[in-house]
């Protein structure tokens, strides 16, 4: 079997050079991208069997990447590699096409493993979230609701939300995601405001009620 043709897709240039470093003996990585028009240039150009795919990206994130993409060519199979394994992100890119989902702690043979099962058609999940994904065909899960409450918030608010959800203080938060003490407070301010909680408590039965954490 010749090596898969992949494109890796990620804002973070050493997350996308750790790809390469790790798989890049077992496949053939043809091109990469950091934003969502230069992945869709990448992958168009490319033509790969397989897009390793961020779900956060710069521009519209990866659902915007395969609704472009699969307007020309609905036969490129996309594989979501994320570091979220909250329940809205993975239903979000199954819904917009993806073929399987996993998250970023899988080793490089799970990887290379996981491309060549969807290359071949086959769907791959994280054993966690396949579960999310037939809760939400059981209907265990509200995803309408949960799409319609989180459109209200900017993808910022919604980094903040999970993170609070979690437990984290607010100037955990802040360090994570490489902010000030006084962003992070503006963020839970406006997510309590548009979601219409009083306060942490509440917003963090909220996400876990959606399962978001």
């Amino acid at each position: 079997m010749s090596s898969r043709r992949v494109v890796v897709i990620d804002d973070h240039d050493m997350f996308r050079a750790g790809v390469r470093s790790e798989i890049g003996a077992s496949v053939d990585i043809v091109g990469e991208g950091a934003d969502v028009d230069s992945a869709v240039k990448a992958i168009v150009a490319a033509e790969p069997d397989v897009v390793l795919l961020d779900v956060h990206l710069p521009g519209g994130g990866g659902t915007e990447v395969m609704k472009q993409v699969h307007q020309r060519h609905p036969e490129i199979k996309f594989l979501a590699l994320s570091v979220s394994d909250a329940a809205e992100d993975v239903i979000g890119v199954i819904r917009g096409g993806a073929r399987g989902y996993v998250t970023k702690n899988i080793s490089g043979a799970e990887l290379v493993d996981a491309i060549n099962r969807v290359a071949e058609g086959d769907a791959v999940f994280s054993p966690r979230l396949a579960g999310f994904v037939l809760d939400a065909f059981s209907g265990a899960i509200d995803i309408s609701s949960v799409d319609e409450d989180l459109d209200r918030l900017s993808q910022r608010e919604r980094e903040v939300l999970r993170l609070i959800a979690r437990g984290y203080a607010y100037k955990e938060v802040a360090r994570e995601l490489f902010i000030s003490v006084k962003t992070v407070e503006t963020h839970v301010s406006s997510v309590l405001r548009k979601l219409q909680l009083s306060n942490r408590h509440e917003l963090t039965r909220w996400a876990t009620d959606r399962r978001l954490v």
